[in-house]
């Protein structure tokens, strides 16, 4: 049987790598759409593009491999069914109970990696992800910035422009900054200027002896020049500010102990995925069976609507959990063992003959 174990373990492991490369180009593109999204905002430095997206990728991780996974099962299952091997399989004796062992041997080290990003990875790239993008807003350089081109600020409230930078990032000069707001438009101009980070993190340029025109956007000749020595102008930072403290940012193993509402629901959330992984891998042996002449993708699109539901339930539940509607001792069991459950015993039921009713 260990040229059966492996012949299966092959089978399983292409139909799931081939499903998870369509997935992730699929991921890719979502991600690179909202990555460009907050660069647009301004949220996020163009210089970090393609960092922040293997961030976002790995976050999203523990939800695109159970879905490869159970697709991937049972594409593999379906053309064994298609090609009629499985009842030639089966005809030796080999059931659900055999071939628990080829399906661990792929599903076992996938369930560890959906554990992994679920737990740790992800957590650790959200982290990442923040801190990256709030030590680019102390400094120019990083953030964009670049000497002869204008840049947007963040928040799309106007753009700068500096005609020379030092090596550094905190000196410049020939500075043109125009802001719009919802009553009036300004522009400042400046010789020379530097930047500078106060204790509470905030970036502000200090501008040397030039000149801010003020005005409405009415369209009135309502304007104001004024000419200065030094001008504070604060930098706007992005929207999404990193809180250390937020149980999203915290590390699981810090989630243990606390006790407000929210870290109960992120502990769950990290702990649902893998648990779901393990059933999704289950359930897919039994909706893969089919005859040789059956539709090749109705079971898929059944599958693919337990994952939605379950994936929506889980969702939903950490809001739950979130509100107060369910007990933090509850948490997520609710979903993940009962779903555990009946997909283990629809595995270990696949395949049986039921008892032959008597005519008499």
């Amino acid at each position: 049987m260990l040229k059966l174990d492996r012949y299966l373990t092959g089978e399983f492991a292409q139909a799931i790598f081939a499903t998870l490369v369509v997935l992730l180009i699929v991921s890719v593109g979502g991600a690179f759409t909202d990555v460009l999204e907050d660069i647009a905002k301004g949220k996020v430095p163009a210089g970090m593009m393609l960092v922040q997206l293997g961030l976002v990728l790995i976050k999203w991780l523990p939800l695109i491999l159970p879905l490869s996974l159970m697709l991937g099962l049972m594409m593999g299952m379906g053309r064994l069914y298609r090609d009629s091997e499985m009842p030639v399989i089966a005809s030796v004796g080999v059931g659900p109970r055999r071939m628990l062992k080829p399906l661990m041997l792929v599903a076992g080290p996938i369930i560890l990696v959906v554990g992994a990003c679920s737990l740790w990875l992800g957590p650790w790239a959200d982290r990442a992800s923040r801190q990256m993008i709030n030590e680019a807003n102390r400094s120019l350089v990083v953030a964009g910035l670049e000497p002869g081109a204008f840049t947007g600020l963040p928040n799309g409230n106007g753009v700068i422009y500096v005609g020379g930078m030092s090596n550094d990032g905190k000196s410049f000069d020939r500075i043109f900054i125009y802001r719009s707001k919802p009553d009036r438009q300004d522009v400042t101009t400046s010789k020379t200027g530097r930047l500078t980070v106060n204790a509470n993190g905030d970036r502000y340029l200090t501008l040397d002896d030039g000149f801010e025109v003020e005005g409405p956007v009415d369209g009135s000749l309502n304007y104001r020049l004024m000419r200065y020595a030094r001008n504070d102008f604060l930098l706007p930072a992005s929207e999404d500010r990193y809180d250390p403290k937020s149980p999203e940012m915290l590390p699981t193993t810090q989630l243990f102990g606390d006790t407000r509402p929210e870290a109960a629901a992120q502990l769950h959330y990290r702990i649902a995925p893998p648990l779901l992984a393990l059933a999704f891998a289950l359930l897919a042996i039994p909706l893969a069976r089919s005859t040789p002449r059956q539709a090749r993708y109705g079971s898929m699109l059944i599958g693919f609507l337990a994952y939605l539901i379950g994936n929506n339930f889980m969702m939903m539940g950490t809001g739950w959990i979130e509100d107060g509607k369910i007990p933090a001792a509850l948490g997520l069991w609710w979903l993940t063992l009962p779903l555990l459950a009946v997909t283990t015993w629809m595995y270990f039921r696949d395949g049986r003959v039921g008892r032959r009713r008597s005519l008499v």
